[in-house]
């Protein structure tokens, strides 16, 4: 118990978590907000009760129907005598969730034939703001405008008509920071528009707020029309919502228009249009076709582990504000060597705001974005890849909460246009718009949350965020000291004929076509969903690694084999032609292909129809999915460019001292460049034609693993088509050097580098297992990051020659071996 006695922590969790959530093991998960997780003790009694009942269809009059019906009105009173409401006086109508108990309500505003005003808090959720879309007019509410409203200012004078109803719709806690607003405003909305004769009708949105507080609801007279949750944001599961209706607000759903099966007690279809409504329940007119009869049994067993496992609402509630507390302390008071704070808070703390503000508190929700030791934003989608590593399950982002986010972030909506005519989407990599984050990060806490999950992200923050002390400056890197590099040449090359799977590493001796898209055969195939024509990635499959072709000339064919470690019996392999048969693909001109998506873009992709060749990637992967071609030299969608460019940490050809790549990003460096140039043209690679990596940094960076008590990493893991080292010992003095060069002679062929490679957690798939580990990304966001952004590597295009009647610039190639020139005179 805390000193004002509010909070109290259960240690009891701490005892059950091990036997009730076993899927958790080594994850800390933080996301309670999108849905908490539900208990092994919920799943066993869900199990015995649907293996010793018989359920049917509750629109018969079977024994079985009967029991699904006697069960389904069962559930039914013990939600509504959950949050205290009197069956006669509140009525629950079951939903999908809170989305479709909005959707439900506006059915019925939507058929009234003087439509409806609609009023909506700025912290609604987008489900709510989108009801705007069916109203007369709409107007958006902050806090200062509610308590005018309250006090008798109307914000709804200027709409003109006063005969239309007015729905006015707010959160109960902001599914976005866990602000809390009050439960009284329904009531006193009602007093001051009962004194104009307007209708006003209120649904409150509990999704957010009923898995950590208590709701009660034992008074009609001042409670929400409407009030809309979710269950599974309570108990993990059923996926089931709950819409409960105040009985005085019933008159509202005979606009309603729409029936279905099981709501209507007559039906008349020949020569007469006419039906007549079910009207002994309110729920009975409103419960569209057959109800999800298990999930709502589901349903009564959720209610009783709940109970067991958590005791009451009240206990929760204190159990997550304390660890709310907890946290929210914790990353404010993180700060850099500089003093400048790690966190930057859009959520209250709980107890603070307990006592001070409202008796309701803050939610068990810690909005925050990160900044570093020089006030720059930390990217949502670095922070991401990172906490995925480390086994963080948090949400990043919008939150589809738009009011909230603006709001918080200062972003008015001239800037939020700006950002989506400039390419800012939901979900997009572009996170940081004109210096400003679009998004934040959110942790939120749920029934079954520990101190331990707390601390452990706040460590996870400090050790990653926080800046204890200012960059060590290395030695100078200028055209002078280039010229004393060691002799490099090009140690492997290994192209990627499939996208995200296996690499072909070309044999020594062998000259290898270099092409403007290019090295010749790389990633000139991918592996695309059948349901979605989205190409398919080794972040979400990582056996991808374990499909192996080799570019076999001497037959024109690329075979391909998928090779698993613990296998017995190897998959027979595949094989296609190199030659581009077009009876091999879909007709565009007799079939409507799906449009096959790589990295976010749209491609027209060439899929091929063999059942053999499909069969063989959707066996190996257990994904349905098909192999598709992206041949050079096509136009429109059949033709990609480079989105690779020179970042800030990079110095080309200047003389100058240069900082090591480390963790504290804002350096005074350039700005991007290489904007102005010509787009390079790729085929299905990420960002360039070509990557290489420098065997020197690779050392300098397994040093660093190594020291910590990991395993060094191999090249492959980086996927790179060039490897350069050096033959000499003692190379890590050129480590990164890679970072400053601007062209490379690689044996008669001369290239352009195109900037550093931006890594995501693939590098720490194991290429010979297909086994995900934390390094290299770890170690690499702590040695490599700039701006909030992990690289390794670089990406280059080929340059051709101005000699244009030599062998070399005829047909170029590039030979393992090669002599490697830095930015040769």
């Amino acid at each position: 118990m805390t000193g004002d006695g509010s909070t109290a922590y259960n240690s009891h969790i701490e005892a059950i978590r091990q036997f009730e959530y076993p899927m958790l093991g080594d994850e800390i998960y933080l996301d309670h907000a999108g849905t908490t997780l539900y208990a092994k003790s919920l799943v066993d009694k869900f199990a015995a009760d649907m293996t010793s009942n018989l359920f049917g269809n509750p629109h018969s009059a079977s024994l079985s129907s009967q029991t699904s019906t006697s069960r389904i009105e069962d559930v039914r009173l013990r939600i509504l005598q959950f949050f205290n409401a009197d069956p006669s006086e509140f009525d629950l109508v079951f939903v999908g969730n809170a989305t479709a108990g909005i959707k439900l309500v506006i059915e019925a505003f939507r058929g009234n034939p003087l439509g409806f005003d609609y009023l909506y808090h700025q912290a609604c959720h987008t489900s709510l703001v989108g009801v705007r879309e069916d109203a007369s007019n709409s107007l958006c509410l902050d806090n200062a405008t509610m308590e005018d409203w309250i006090g008798g200012t109307d914000p709804t004078s200027a709409f003109g008509q006063h005969a239309r109803p007015v729905l006015f719709a707010y959160p109960a806690q902001s599914n976005m920071d866990g602000s809390r607003f009050p439960l009284t405003w329904s009531d006193g909305l009602r007093k001051t528009v009962s004194e104009s004769g307007r209708q006003l009708f209120t649904i409150l949105d509990a999704a957010a707020f009923v898995p950590t507080s208590p709701l009660d609801l034992s008074n009609s007279e001042t409670a929400p029309d409407f009030t809309v949750l979710s269950f599974y944001k309570m108990f993990g599961f059923p996926d089931l919502g709950g819409l409960i209706v105040r009985r005085q607000a019933a008159p509202a759903f005979l606009s309603r228009r729409y029936f279905g099966g099981g709501t209507v007690d007559m039906v008349v279809c020949l020569k007469e249009q006419w039906h007549a409504p079910k009207t002994q329940a309110l729920h009975e007119s409103l419960e569209d076709g057959t109800l999800p009869v298990h999930s709502i049994v589901a349903l009564d067993s959720a209610l009783a582990v709940h109970r067991q496992l958590f005791g009451s609402m009240e206990d929760i509630s204190s159990h997550t504000s304390f660890l709310a507390q907890r946290l929210h302390e914790g990353l404010t008071t993180l700060s850099h060597s500089n003093g400048r704070p790690v966190c930057i808070m859009y959520s209250q703390p709980s107890l603070t705001s307990k006592s001070s503000e409202s008796s309701l508190g803050n939610g068990p929700v810690v909005a925050f974005n990160l900044q570093n030791h020089l006030g720059s934003w930390i990217s949502l989608i670095e922070f991401e890849k990172l906490a995925v590593l480390k086994r963080f399950h948090v949400r990043t982002g919008g939150l589809c909460n738009p009011g909230g986010i603006a709001n918080s972030l200062g972003l008015e909506p001239w800037e939020m246009k700006r950002n989506f005519s400039a390419g800012f989407r939901c979900g997009t990599e572009s996170d940081i718009m004109s210096g400003r984050p679009t998004g934040v990060i959110r942790v939120s806490l749920g029934a079954m949350s520990t101190i331990s999950d707390v601390d452990k992200f706040i460590a996870f923050v400090a050790e990653f965020y926080r800046t204890e002390s200012g960059p060590e400056l290395t030695p100078e890197i200028t055209s002078a000291t280039r010229q004393d590099l060691p002799e490099l040449c090009v140690k492997s090359i290994t192209v990627f004929p499939i996208k995200s799977c296996g690499g072909f590493r070309v044999p020594a001796g062998m000259a290898w076509e270099v092409r403007g898209e290019g090295l010749a055969w790389d990633r000139e195939w991918c592996l695309v969903h059948r349901g979605t024509g989205q190409a398919l990635s080794q972040k979400r499959h990582p056996r991808m690694a374990l499909i192996r072709p080799v570019i076999d000339f001497s037959k024109g064919q690329l075979r391909v084999s998928y090779w698993e470690p613990q296998s017995k019996h190897p998959m027979p392999e595949v094989s296609l032609p190199l030659s581009a048969d077009p009876s091999l693909f879909q007709a565009i001109a007799t079939s409507k292909p799906m449009a096959s998506r790589v990295c976010g873009e749209e491609i027209s992709a060439q899929i091929y129809t063999s059942s053999e060749i499909n069969d063989f990637f959707s066996s190996a992967l257990g994904v349905p999915c098909a192999l598709a071609r992206f041949p050079p030299g096509g136009l429109g969608k059949g033709m990609r460019h480079a989105k690779a460019h020179l970042q800030k940490h990079q110095r080309v050809n200047r003389k100058i001292q240069c900082n090591m790549p480390c963790q504290f990003p804002g350096m005074d460096t350039p700005p991007d460049s290489d904007s102005e140039s010509e787009k390079q043209k790729i085929l299905l690679s990420n960002e360039s034609p070509i990557l290489a990596i420098n065997l020197a940094s690779l050392e300098a960076l397994n040093c660093h693993i190594i020291a910590q008590g990991d395993k060094a990493v191999s090249p492959e893991v980086f996927r790179a088509n060039i490897a350069i080292g050096s033959s000499t010992s003692g190379s890590q003095s050129f480590a990164y050097s890679e970072d400053h060069w601007s062209t490379l002679r690689v044996g008669q062929q001369d290239f352009k580098m195109l900037g550093s490679c931006r890594r995501c957690h693939m590098i720490c798939i194991d290429q010979e297992t297909a086994e995900k580990n934390d390094e290299p990304f770890v170690t690499l966001a702590k040695t490599r990051r700039f701006d909030g952004k992990v690289f390794f590597g670089t990406h280059m295009c080929h340059l051709p020659s101005s000699k244009t009647g030599t062998k070399e610039a005829q047909f170029p190639t590039i030979t393992v071996g090669d002599r490697v020139l830095v930015d040769p005179v």
